[in-house]
């Protein structure tokens, strides 16, 4: 079964919407190195139409100008794209196509197709909450910026807890934290009481 993975930028106080006000100043080599990683793994990406929008109204160009990044945008247009939207959609970048029918069954079916390439995610947090929730995603990178945005859309909503668990974790030169999250099996439980043996006990003085 093919794995999906969704990577985010994402802030301390974890607002995702519109990174590109906030997160510039923390993009290096390393972040670039990440975020390379993960969408480089990946010969299909499953977007949001807001973020389809965005990467089709960018990346042909970057890769028609030749810059440093044509690279990047050339991988991206060779890709298979497969947007979410319920309204009809039109395509002008290359290997484009529209998701079909129930969001679930249709990932299922995406993720059963022959083939070990990962499907990557960009943005598109709706369908990110809405995969996680039916337990469809694999993997979650989250890029956490040392900034409190103190406003915009959060990751994560108000809902049933969704159970993690930290597969890797590294610290940037920036102060950007990468953790790379994936489904836990159940929440954990406990209480005070179960706590309380781990707690120091006072020195005496």
């Amino acid at each position: 079964m093919r794995k999906i993975t969704a990577g985010l930028f994402i802030s301390l106080d974890g607002v995702v919407e519109d990174p590109q006000d906030w997160h510039f100043p923390y993009f290096n080599d390393e972040m670039g190195a990440a975020v390379t990683a993960q969408l480089g793994a990946a010969d299909t990406l499953l977007l949001g139409r807001r973020t389809y929008d965005s990467f089709a109204g960018a990346w042909p160009d970057r890769e028609a100008a030749g810059g440093q990044d044509a690279a990047m945008a050339k991988a991206l247009g060779d890709a298979r794209k497969i947007v979410v939207s319920n309204q009809d959609l039109r395509f002008t970048w290359r290997n484009s196509e529209q998701l079909r029918g129930d969001l679930a069954e249709a990932v299922t079916a995406l993720k059963n197709e022959p083939g070990t390439t990962d499907i990557a995610m960009s943005g598109s947090v709706s369908i990110v909450r809405q995969l996680l929730t039916a337990g469809l995603l694999d993997e979650l990178h989250l890029l956490v910026h040392p900034i409190a945005v103190r406003k915009g859309m959060r990751l994560f909503d108000e809902g049933e807890p969704v159970p993690l668990r930290l597969v890797s974790s590294q610290a940037f030169t920036t102060g950007v934290l990468h953790l790379i999250y994936a489904p836990a099996e159940s929440t954990p439980t406990g209480a005070y009481d179960d706590a309380k043996a781990h707690l120091s006990q006072p020195e005496n003085s």
